[in-house]
């Protein structure tokens, strides 16, 4: 049973744990005087700490491979106000040594109330094509199965187990409420896209001990794995208008939003256009919420956030902050002076 977890951090400052971790991330890099030493990244399901091992490398580092889980004994400490570790020791542990849901990071919500939520939004629907296909997914118990494990992307927003369900969720109530501000815009088609869009990730990314690539992932990335799953299911329903198709096919592809983020199309349509911006909005949001989250320090502000290009203020923790005691306003240079002179005046000459 693991007994230490890494948001105790600040806890065991300045102290030396023995406990356990997934390794995230593993290198071998050379110290200034050529001998290696270790660089990893490690994990469990309340956070990662980056961590480094100096000595007694050359033993250690083939004992284990990234993903395995390992069991350490180091120091905990801060560098540059973020906690870091130094392992002294370390070994790698055995499955029938550890409780898999104590390493990967697990939404805080019902995963049943969000498949039911899921298909509440489902059973609105209005148009019968759009909800038959949309209930031929969730009626497949292999998806169903995967849809409510996934993660909805490796470490950018939602990388955590169900974070995919949770991300179409939230996708999904945003758009309901755009829409009525948008009476044009064809609800229905929305919610098709919203639930469809990164639905091929339950085969894109693997999830047993950390977040990864499959090789399918690696080499055809979600959207094309999703167009291959709309396909399999449309040729269960060969009364599918074909223009309906062509919209969900380019929502699917589209809703990157930009060439240079991976969609090989813009948004040429409202529906498409709306779900690019609510799905970047979701994803920007939960990544400034899980960054705020994982912040161990007493800054107000993180560190540099690569996925959004910038720094973060958290808001909370900079309101709650006492303000500073205003400085004493500065005497006018006149009286200023006189009080100068006065004090000169006063002193004694010194004794002979």
């Amino acid at each position: 049973m693991k007994e230490f977890f890494l948001d105790q951090c600040a806890k065991h400052e300045n102290q030396n744990i023995t406990a356990s971790f997934v390794v995230a991330s593993k290198q071998i890099k050379p110290k200034k005087t050529g001998e290696p030493y270790l660089a990893l990244t490690l994990s469990d399901r309340t956070g990662s700490i980056e961590a480094k091992m100096w000595d007694g490398v050359p033993e250690a580092m083939g004992t284990f491979d990234q993903d395995d889980i390992i069991k350490i004994r180091g120091l905990i400490n801060k560098y540059n106000g973020r906690f870091q570790l130094t392992i002294h020791k370390i070994r790698r542990m055995d499955a029938t040594e550890v409780e898999f849901g104590d390493y990967l990071p697990k939404t805080s919500k019902d995963i049943d109330v969000l498949w039911k939520t899921l298909g509440d939004f489902v059973g609105s629907m209005k148009d019968e094509n759009l909800r038959a296909l949309l209930c031929a997914f969730m009626a497949d118990p292999e998806i169903e199965r995967a849809y409510k494990n996934a993660p909805a992307a490796k470490t950018l927003h939602h990388a955590f187990i169900g974070g995919l369900l949770d991300h179409v969720i939230s996708l999904m109530t945003s758009c309901d409420l755009v829409c009525r501000n948008y009476p044009s815009v064809n609800r229905d088609l929305v919610i098709t896209g919203a639930f469809l869009h990164d639905i091929g990730k339950i085969h894109e990314l693997t999830y047993a001990r950390s977040f990864s690539y499959s090789t399918s992932g690696q080499l055809l990335g979600h959207m094309i794995i999703e167009l291959e799953m709309l396909h399999q299911k449309l040729a269960a329903l060969p009364d599918f208008p074909s223009q309906l198709k062509i919209l969900i096919e380019h929502m699917i592809i589209s809703h990157h939003g930009q060439y240079e983020f991976g969609s090989p199309k813009l948004p040429m349509f409202p529906e498409a256009l709306l779900l690019h911006y609510m799905d970047d909005l979701d994803s920007k949001m939960e990544a400034m919420r899980a960054q705020f989250e994982r912040d161990m320090s007493d800054s107000d502000w993180t560190p540099y956030n690569p996925s959004l290009g910038r720094p973060l203020l958290n808001t909370a923790k900079f309101l709650a902050a006492k303000p500073k005691a205003p400085e004493p306003p500065a005497a006018p240079k006149a009286e200023a002076a006189a009080a100068a002179a006065s004090s000169e005046a006063v002193v004694p000459e010194p004794t002979k």
